[in-house]
């Protein structure tokens, strides 16, 4: 239904929007969900973007700068090992469940996620493509060697003493705002089988999602009736390209998030609210 937009009048008026997401979901027996970083707020992890769909704060390190530049890595890798005890701690929310009850009723095809933090599986959904791969996962660039993001972190604690090595406030990939710090000091760990550089198992900007991941994506579309989006502005093109190609095909859309979205001249519903709280109560 591209270009009808049907949407709450009123963005508090949260009976009216858990009736709306209620009615959609009744009216469709498989869907394809879509999940951004505004569902796990609910968990303590931070979203990337305000109610416009701009920045919060500096934007994140880029894939490149990553590969190419040992003081990019040494500055991701000092604030990481700050930011990920916070991210591990993260525990399912309400939201989270609710996906997971929806999925275990056989009501979800498919669940894509632009998150890394493994909070749909923990909570216990099953048929999830974790799109920009997963935090608590590091990948040897050359060999291919992964290891258990808790084995790096062990690493890094030991080989940098004094470091601080938690934190509260994270980004939603783990990173952390360290302040001035000579990042020169720090020691990045290589990998424990080859020597080789080690890189968080995630999709950082400007990088590519792997091909079989995009392919079962487009194939659960394909078997869909509707989509739901939950918590995401969809301003990344790999989350945004399934929403677009859903209405050319027609299927009707509904996206909960608050604020803006980059889909919202297709979308055939949208809802401004706490996706978590409307989940919650919407699925029952």
């Amino acid at each position: 239904m591209n270009g009808c937009l049907s949407e709450a009048t009123d963005p508090l008026d949260t009976p009216h929007d858990v009736a709306m997401v209620r009615a959609f979901i009744a009216s469709h027996r498989r869907l394809f969900v879509l999940t951004g970083a505004g569902l796990s707020t609910g968990s303590g992890i931070p979203d990337y973007r305000d109610r416009q769909g701009g920045w919060k704060g500096a934007s994140p390190i880029q894939h490149q700068a990553f590969v190419q530049q040992l003081a990019k890595r040494r500055r991701y890798w000092a604030r990481s090992m700050a930011g990920w005890p916070p991210v591990a701690r993260a525990r399912p929310n309400i939201g989270h469940r609710a996906l997971a009850r929806l999925g275990h009723a056989g009501r979800i095809g498919l669940l894509v996620t632009q998150n890394v933090d493994g909070l749909h599986q923990a909570a216990g959904s099953t048929s999830v493509v974790d799109l920009h791969g997963r935090l608590d996962r590091v990948v040897c660039l050359d060999c291919g060697t992964r290891v258990h993001r808790n084995e790096v972190q062990s690493t890094l604690i030991e080989t940098n003493a004094g470091w601080l090595t938690d934190a509260e406030a994270i980004r939603p990939d783990g990173d952390i705002e360290l302040g001035d710090v000579d990042y020169d000091r720090f020691s990045v760990p290589p990998c424990p089988m080859c020597g080789g550089v080690l890189k968080p198992d995630v999709v950082f900007f400007g990088g590519a999602v792997p091909r079989s991941r995009v392919e079962r994506a487009w194939a659960g579309l394909a078997a869909s009736d509707a989509v739901l989006v939950a918590g995401s502005s969809l301003m990344v093109w790999s989350g945004f390209r399934f929403v677009r190609e859903a209405a050319a095909r027609g299927l009707p859309v509904m996206a909960i998030n608050r604020g803006h979205t980059r889909a919202d001249g297709l979308l055939s519903a949208k809802i401004d609210n706490d996706c978590t709280q409307v989940l919650d109560q919407a699925i029952d």
